[in-house]
């Protein structure tokens, strides 16, 4: 029988050893002291929920769902300082850059801003050769500047596995470990999230999404990372660009499913899933990687996402309007604070790429322009940030409202929860 199946017993009736004339009722003084003890101990609940909620802000290495990759490969950009006036300007709070810059680290400082810093690929194998480089590098570049440079996460390298360099794909795990434990040994472990992006080469097979697996000849690299991030409950760091998708198959991929545009979407048999855009079909491949080598519980990050609005003649679909539609339907998604097809409980979470259009990266011409504000501070890309030069398209006002009428539903929400728990307590204490 269920619990609230259960018949309540009679309370038991205890004989009293008092006469009737030591039966009283109870003073008003000690009706009084018991109302002010009931109204304490709620407060003290009350204090103690927020306490909890603070603390769980604090240690949070992502807030809310949307963040940005501040890469600087670049002799244009506005000074470090500059950057975080726009980053707050614009309500970015998550940030992500390539390596531990200490101009940058210096103007995070009270920012309030989530910084996820990077030990670079250049400097991998040497952490891994060594625990006192690890430690070294850590005091170096994270002890002179937390906790009041909020830095909340390191990466270690980027995108190392299904690279050319076997070498440094072997070095990963024991950097990973020599950092992991030069944290412990700070006591910064469980404030600081560690963990490595990784590109799609680390799959074997991304579609249908059920089909995704990792590659085998990665397994003897990946295992062991996954079996240590599993214990710390670090994310799996994914770079996934739809965008890369479309451009290597522009005849056989709808540029609508990419751009979260309507259209048909694609039906995954074996789950019986449907898949609106390619976004989600390529968290959920990740989250179907990660089920199938043994970590069905780890969650999947977006490390790196975003649209060109430029390329060379070969790099398909690379212009302004796709890249605008690309930026614009996903913070708008992301801003729903919903998860996937495949896991529809964890809420899908993404670093953009990037801030600024970067103008001395090597590569094709669309590595130079994935950039959502221009050096100036001014919008270059339209979804409606307030940048340091305000923008007033339909794009932005529209993003805008979307948001506003989120957050007055939340108020709305707050507000009716906290009349009730008021109330809750007015009639306990009153009550009582």
């Amino acid at each position: 029988m269920p619990p609230t199946a259960r018949k309540a017993r009679p309370a038991r009736v205890l004989p009293s050893s008092s006469s009737p004339s030591s039966r009283r009722e109870t003073p008003p003084v000690m009706l009084r002291r018991g109302r002010a003890v009931v109204a304490a101990a709620a407060v003290v609940v009350v204090l103690g929920l927020l306490a909890v909620r603070c603390e769980g802000k604090k240690m949070s290495s992502f807030v809310g769902t949307y963040g940005v990759n501040y890469g600087r490969i670049a002799d244009n950009l506005p000074p470090p300082t500059e950057v975080v006036k726009l980053l707050r300007m614009a309500r970015i709070k998550n940030v992500k850059i390539y390596d531990a810059d200490h101009t940058v680290l210096d103007a995070f400082r009270g920012s309030g801003l989530n910084l996820v810093i990077a030990i670079t690929n250049g400097e991998v194998k040497d952490i891994a050769a060594s625990p006192a480089k690890a430690m070294d590098w850590l005091n170096e570049n994270v002890q002179p500047y937390y906790p009041s440079t909020r830095i909340v996460g390191i990466t270690v390298g980027n995108e190392i596995l299904g690279g050319a360099d076997a070498g440094l794909a072997e070095a990963l795990i024991g950097a990973v470990v020599n950092i992991h434990d030069a944290l412990k040994m700070l006591k910064l472990a469980d404030n600081i999230e560690l963990t490595t992006p990784h590109s799609e080469a680390v799959f074997a097979n991304s579609y249908p999404p059920s089909a995704c697996v990792f590659r085998d000849d990665l397994m003897v690299y990946l295992k062991p990372l996954l079996d240590f991030f599993s214990k710390t409950g670090a994310p799996f760091y994914v770079n996934a660009y739809p965008f890369l998708a479309y451009m290597s198959d522009p005849a056989h991929i709808d540029v609508n499913y990419a751009l979260f545009k309507p259209n048909s979407g694609i039906f995954d048999q074996k789950t019986r899933l449907h898949y609106d855009n390619m976004f989600e079909a390529q968290v959920d491949a990740a989250y179907f990687a990660l089920e199938a080598a043994g970590y069905p519980e780890m969650e999947v990050r977006v490390a790196e996402t975003g649209w060109a609005t430029a390329g060379d003649a070969t790099e398909a679909g690379a212009d302004p309007e796709n890249a605008r539609a690309y930026n614009f339907n996903l913070r708008k998604r992301l801003f729903l604070r919903k998860g996937t097809p495949y896991r529809p409980r964890r809420v899908a979470k993404a670093y953009i790429f990037a801030l600024f259009n970067e103008n001395l990266k090597p590569g094709p011409t669309t590595e130079r322009h994935y950039g959502l504000f221009k050096p100036d501070g001014s919008v270059s890309i339209d979804l409606g940030f307030k940048g340091l030069v305000p923008s007033s398209s339909s794009l932005s006002s529209s993003l805008i409202q979307f948001r506003r009428g989120r957050e007055r539903g939340w108020m709305a929400l707050v507000q009716y929860s906290a009349t009730l728990l008021s109330c809750t307590f007015i009639f306990l204490v009153l009550s009582y």
